[in-house]
């Protein structure tokens, strides 16, 4: 091939891809002559390419079907404008579709706590259950030293690993329908005997300045957590007017956005159980204050964003650009 010949030929048409791969804004008729261009000009490349792949005429075609392409597709917006949509509209609204059942779901924890702690503080075969020793060392020192025998920051980090996993768990096996409850009562009628032992060894104070300040916040992220679950195992239980995996693929990048906001919500709980619940500086009323204020900060987060976002149609799925291609239902 003659290449000074076929520059010659074509050159007209690649400067003119060039112009219009700078205009800010196309008219349909520059829009299409623009992907004409497009398309001969990555025929026009590939010619070159067979005779000199790695020559400056190469080099320079690619560089304008680079540019032409961007214009024909368009690019992605600033990442910190997405970033701040995130957490501003997509996040609070993905919190917010799960509000009732995240209120259910800790309302039927609460309830399997209690009985479980009635249980354990009156029963009178509790020493079947523990002996009257270890009972005692558990309201004594154990469950204090919980708390205060591994350094802060290590302890945060173990707190906030262990929870994670917890949820983790609810969110993937979530789809069974079973997993979900299953976890909850495991973890209620820990809680519940563990209250009801500190109960009978008349250290129910003890219990409630340990539990209260970080366990607001890190059983409603579980609860929350296991409201994704059952969302998952619902989307293909009934799917609606949309097939059973385009329903479960919907719900599932829902998901994800709740999961990247659990991360962010166990650091903080895991920060509060590391450094507030063990603090020998601050009184408990003081420790106990913080933990609500962080459970209110959440539900304002959620209920006033997430209520606002939701209202405009903000459902907590990424973009329609990112989520794929969509299916046509009647």
């Amino acid at each position: 091939m003659d290449t000074d010949a076929f520059v010659a030929v074509h050159q007209s048409e690649w400067d003119r891809l060039a112009e219009l791969s700078d205009h800010r804004r196309l008219t349909a008729e520059e829009a299409d002559e623009l992907l004409r261009l497009y398309e001969r000009t990555s025929t026009h490349l590939s010619m070159v390419q067979a005779v000199d792949p790695g020559g400056p005429l190469a080099a320079g075609l690619s560089s304008r079907l680079g540019r032409a392409r961007t214009q024909l597709t368009g690019v992605g917006e600033n990442v910190f404008v997405s970033v701040a949509y995130f957490f501003a509209q997509t996040l609070p609204a993905a919190f917010y579709r799960l509000r009732w059942l995240t209120l259910i779901l800790g309302a039927a924890f609460v309830l399997v706590a209690v009985w479980f702690g009635q249980w354990a503080a009156t029963h009178p075969d509790i020493d079947l259950l523990a002996s009257e020793e270890m009972r005692r060392q558990l309201a004594e020192e154990d469950f204090v030293n919980y708390y205060s025998e591994h350094p802060s920051s290590s302890f945060s980090a173990q707190v906030w690993t262990n929870n994670a996993w917890i949820a983790a768990q609810m969110v993937a096996f979530g789809v069974t329908g079973v997993w979900v409850p299953f976890i909850l009562f495991i973890n209620a009628s820990s809680i519940g005997i563990t209250a009801g032992m500190m109960y009978e060894q008349d250290a129910g104070d003890v219990f409630w300045v340990n539990i209260l300040p970080h366990g607001l916040m890190e059983l409603t992220a579980i609860f929350i957590a296991g409201a994704a679950g059952l969302r998952i195992c619902w989307a293909w239980v009934a799917p609606g007017q949309m097939r059973r995996l385009t329903s479960l693929a919907r719900e599932g990048r829902r998901l994800i956005t709740v999961a990247i906001g659990l991360v962010i919500v166990l650091l903080i709980s895991g920060l509060v159980e590391g450094f507030v619940t063990p603090s020998p500086v601050l009184p408990s009323w003081a420790k106990i204050t913080i933990g609500a204020l962080v459970l209110a900060a959440y539900w304002a987060y959620t209920l006033v964003l997430g209520g606002r976002a939701y209202r405009a149609g903000v459902t907590g799925d990424v973009g329609r650009y990112d989520s794929g291609e969509h299916e046509l239902t009647v």
